[in-house]
């Protein structure tokens, strides 16, 4: 009875712990930090080994020390992802209004719908609790409503501003010609065309949407948290911006917003080849 009084510390600890690691583990897989990790934890182990078998003591006595600096070396690591992680605690799901967010999601359906048939590229970030204006490059302020047709008139292949991304914020287009940080994760197909690896990277360092619309095959493919996936239909795609946009900050917890059910089935191989667009 003592043994059950005293001893539940250390399993709650344990516990805990647990708890922690694979919460950061499963935060931290997929993205571009990932890699590092798996060869930061090597290293760490085959040192520990070394230097307890060998009995090295001043190389113990460092790694000891080591895991002083350790939290400096996570955040510089994953400052992306830390960022993201911290916006989306932070988020305020009221600013908009559900009806703006659901006009907002039939007006990038009906959008998607038009340039997909005719095949004109499009690439539409939709901006949550990050401000896009931190991590984008140049683009021109446009500070207009939302509408099929504006956004027609925009991605048309003939206009000065057609190139790079759209910015969305709320119901209003906030800039045009925007560009995006390319991702830069080895594990992705070479047919990605540069519209798609431009949605990764923002997703991978915001809690952005962005839509994709490809120029040579009309396919449609939306990113989120650094996950792609691609080849999906307009009703797909409406689920997914009804879910993220309207569904999304009302009634989820804080551990389901961090890891998106749509994941699940991120980058799986699209029919249809994609040619960089």
């Amino acid at each position: 009875m003592n043994w059950l009084q005293q001893g539940w510390r250390p399993v709650l600890e344990i516990a805990i712990l647990a708890v922690g690691i694979y919460y950061a583990l499963k935060y931290v897989r997929g993205t571009r930090g990932a890699p590092v990790v798996t060869g930061f934890l090597l290293v760490l182990l085959a040192l520990t080994l070394i230097t307890t078998v060998l009995e090295l003591e001043v190389l113990q006595a460092l790694l000891r020390n080591f895991f002083g600096v350790l939290a400096v070396a996570v955040i510089v690591l994953f400052q992306p992802e830390l960022r993201r992680m911290l916006g989306e605690l932070g988020n305020l799901p009221f600013m908009a209004s559900v009806h703006e967010q659901r006009e907002i999601v039939e007006v990038i359906v009906q959008t998607v719908e038009r340039l997909s048939d005719v095949k004109i590229g499009m690439l539409v970030a939709i901006e949550k609790s990050i401000q896009l204006r931190e991590v984008v490059e140049s683009g021109i302020p446009v500070d207009c409503e939302a509408t099929p047709e504006m956004l027609e008139a925009i991605f048309f292949p003939n206009n000065a501003i057609h190139d790079g991304g759209v910015i969305l914020r709320g119901d209003r287009i906030l800039q045009a010609a925007c560009i995006f940080p390319l991702t830069q994760r080895q594990d992705l197909s070479k047919s990605l065309g540069t519209r798609h690896r431009a949605a990764i990277g923002l997703t991978e360092e915001t809690d952005a949407a962005v839509v994709v619309v490809s120029e040579e095959t009309g396919a449609i493919s939306y990113a989120y948290k650094g996950q792609l996936t691609r080849g999906v239909t307009l009703e797909e795609l409406r689920a997914f911006l009804t879910e993220v946009l309207v569904t999304a900050p009302r009634s989820r917890t804080v551990f389901e917003r961090l890891r998106h059910p749509f994941a699940r089935r991120r980058l799986a191989p699209s029919p249809v080849a994609v040619k960089p667009d």
